[in-house]
């Protein structure tokens, strides 16, 4: 059997969930039956594109690619370049830049398949109006080219049908995965992550994991965080609060918890590589979000078998089942936020038993090897159907 070109197009300036699970898919190929090639920023481009292409580089061939220009119309002209030299069967993307230059390459050369992933609908990208703007139209312009979208939730798929009037035969939905092998909790590592912190063993940590953007809400977070010392529920005092990422919110989540005196509860870690390492040191995860896709820390923190408190949106209810392996709430609600922490804070056994609910579940629903499964299948029929067409 000839091998397959695959062309992956992604722009890598962060190391969110769609990042890890496109490294995740990368790994997953079969090398025998797949040639890979991405596309993306190298590794001295920042700490996120570095972690990216080092989750990938035995995996790939790794072609520089900037893509933080949207008006880069050059790009365009290299992606024809790389699909024409690289006999590319089939390019996959995500996010509005990537998709919109591999859509129109791909068309112009008339050779390979398109598939987009839908992380989030552009109408929702956290950019200034101007440039949704010129998202939305680029994409809507670019959509016609596409093979088929990939949606990683159930309410993405109903949005691109209603709302971006696409058949839907051309949406499929696959969700996140996780390796689970990887993800199983190891004690010393969790203590040296928690001496890196300056946290003792003895200390309850709940954390929160991801960009440091509106969106997440985490704002609300440390309003929980305030209303659970503030309260008399007899918490102990030995609790800490973390808050990992990095982004342009961090000025004023500094100052938030500065102005509530929270400096001595809460942390900020800043960007890490770790990621799952600083889940194992967690006793709970926080998802205080306003708007998800279907976010992989949730996945993460399951598999790690780490309960979760979470805003009870589209997306993560789709994952985390309420009073089973976690405790949804509603959105901008930092009281209800705070009586779900404080609940799992005084209750462990209960919070044992969703960790380990949630691990079952990510085993039997979430498993990766579910998601390079549907990701394989999905390519050979593509490939398999634009070469009978040929």
């Amino acid at each position: 059997m000839m091998k397959r070109n695959i062309l992956y197009v992604i722009e890598n300036a962060s190391f969110g969930g769609g990042e890890r699970t496109f490294a995740q898919i990368i790994n997953g190929l079969d090398k025998e039956k797949y040639e890979v090639s991405v596309a993306c920023l190298p590794r001295s481009s920042g700490p996120a594109s570095e972690l990216f292409v080092d989750e990938i580089q035995d995996s790939a061939q790794i072609i520089p690619f900037d893509l933080r220009n949207q008006f880069n119309l050059w790009n365009i002209f290299r992606l024809i370049k790389i699909i024409k030299e690289k006999k590319i069967d089939l390019v996959h993307s995500q996010g509005a830049r990537a998709d919109f230059f591999s859509r129109i390459a791909a068309e112009l050369v008339k050779r390979p398949v398109v598939v987009s992933t839908i992380a989030a609908p552009v109408e929702e990208y956290n950019v200034n109006p101007a440039r949704k703007a010129v998202y939305v139209i680029l994409g809507r312009f670019s959509e016609r080219f596409v093979d088929k979208f990939i949606v990683v939730a159930e309410h993405l798929g109903r949005k691109l049908i209603q709302i971006h009037n696409i058949s839907p035969h051309k949406v499929v939905k696959i969700h996140n995965g996780v390796d689970t092998k990887k993800y199983n909790y190891n004690s010393q590592i969790a203590v040296l992550v928690r001496k890196e912190l300056n946290i003792g063993p003895e200390v309850l940590l709940v954390g929160a994991i991801g960009r440091l953007t509106w969106e997440k809400g985490l704002l609300y977070f440390i309003e929980a965080v305030k209303n659970i010392i503030d309260s008399e529920w007899q918490i102990t005092d030995k609790v800490k609060y973390l808050i990992v990422g990095e982004g342009r919110l961090e000025k004023k989540l500094r100052l938030k918890v500065k102005r509530l005196e929270l400096e001595e509860k809460v942390i900020f870690a800043g960007f890490r590589k770790d990621v799952r390492e600083v889940l194992g040191a967690l006793d709970i995860l926080v998802l205080s979000s306003l708007r998800e896709g279907f976010p992989m820390i949730t996945l993460e923190a399951m598999a790690m078998g780490k309960p979760i408190v979470a805003t009870n949106i589209e997306g993560v209810s789709e994952s985390v089942v309420d009073g089973i392996s976690g405790i949804l709430v509603p959105p901008k609600d930092p009281g209800a936020l705070a009586k779900a922490i404080a609940s799992l804070l005084k209750d462990k056994d209960n919070a044992q038993r969703m960790g380990l609910a949630g691990r079952r579940c990510v085993e039997e629903k979430f498993n990766f090897d579910i998601t390079i499964r549907q990701h394989k299948q999905l390519y050979e029929e593509l490939i398999a159907g634009n070469l009978g067409s040929n």
